[in-house]
């Protein structure tokens, strides 16, 4: 056999896994594991598959597999075939905080998963009972270190009690965590004047700020919020520097073509441009990255790296 009868089998040996990877995926239905209940994240994912299933021209199907912050669904779908066809959607904490924050996780989250996306981040707002004799972060501060405040959160490791422990740990301020199953039940208790004060997503909190039922003191991202451009930002507050994002992350199981991966990619960001998502994303308060694969993968690793410190500075634990 010379070379070049050799050479025209290995290129047609390779070509279908090409076309596989590039020009005919997908050809079937895709199925996307979201990491909660039905809910915000549950929300956007569904958003972004209508897109991708419009313009791929296939079935995007959506299924929940909720619990253990996002542990069980990225279980499940790291043990699926790396093919493109099983996806997950979670809230970033599942890769950012629960490295640190449980003693064994199922999943390792560099080893068994690549990134496609960090398509959106968003805030956190800080609020406080009307009660409660503070006008600014700078007097809640000082008033902890006179009294002993409470803060709710939506349970232990929850974007809420991070965004807390953080400010806290900056702060040098010291209150009692108070944890929830769940950001609902900890908010009517705020409001109730059950706990002091509380971070919670702008958009979650914002109705009852502006029916008086919560006072806004702050946001957590380095930016103000267009939903609400009179509060200001931790940052220019008197802490430089400030900056407590959360994310929703798009991942697939660890060996996934790079070539899928990147499709997907280009696609989210599409898609985060399009008329009725920025709107969607306005009203939500979440705020698009246009990061690609590599960045969204490095947002991922640079915030665990964050808040595996902030976990054992504040002595986190999951239980």
């Amino acid at each position: 056999m010379n070379s070049l009868v050799r050479l025209l089998l290995a290129f047609a040996a390779a070509a279908p896994l090409a076309a596989a990877a590039q020009g005919s995926y997908p050809n079937k239905p895709v199925h996307v594991i979201v990491s909660t209940v039905p809910g915000p994240l549950d929300a956007f994912a569904r958003i972004v598959c209508d897109k991708l299933a419009t313009t791929l021209k296939q079935p995007f199907v959506v299924e929940n597999k909720a619990g253990a912050g996002g542990n069980i669904a990225a279980e499940y779908v790291k043990s699926q075939p790396a093919d493109g066809y099983t996806l997950l959607f979670a809230i970033d904490t599942t890769f950012t905080v629960n490295p640190g924050l449980y003693k064994t996780l199922p999943f390792n989250p560099e080893r068994d998963f690549v990134t496609i996306s960090v398509p959106v981040t968003y805030a956190q707002m800080l609020t406080v009972n009307p009660s409660v004799p503070v006008k600014n972060v700078n007097e809640l501060v000082a008033l902890s270190k006179q009294k002993n405040l409470t803060y709710a959160s939506g349970g232990n490791g929850s974007p809420s009690h991070l965004a807390g422990a953080y400010f806290l740990s900056v702060a040098n301020a010291d209150m009692t965590h108070i944890p929830y199953k769940g950001t609902g039940q900890s908010v009517i208790d705020v409001i109730g004047g059950r706990v002091d004060t509380l971070f919670a997503v702008t958009s979650g909190v914002l109705p009852q700020v502006k029916g008086g039922k919560l006072k806004a003191l702050a946001v957590s991202s380095p930016q103000r919020s267009p939903l609400a451009p009179d509060v200001p930002t931790i940052a220019e507050l008197g802490y430089p520097g400030f900056d407590v994002q959360f994310a929703y992350a798009f991942m697939a199981p660890a060996g996934t073509p790079d070539e899928i991966v990147q499709l997907l990619n280009r696609e989210v960001n599409k898609a985060m441009k399009e008329a009725d998502v920025i709107e969607k994303n306005r009203i939500a308060d979440y705020a698009p990255t246009n990061l690609d694969a590599k960045q969204s993968a490095a947002w991922l690793r640079d915030n665990r790296e964050k808040w595996t410190k902030v976990i054992q500075q504040q002595h986190i634990s999951a239980e």
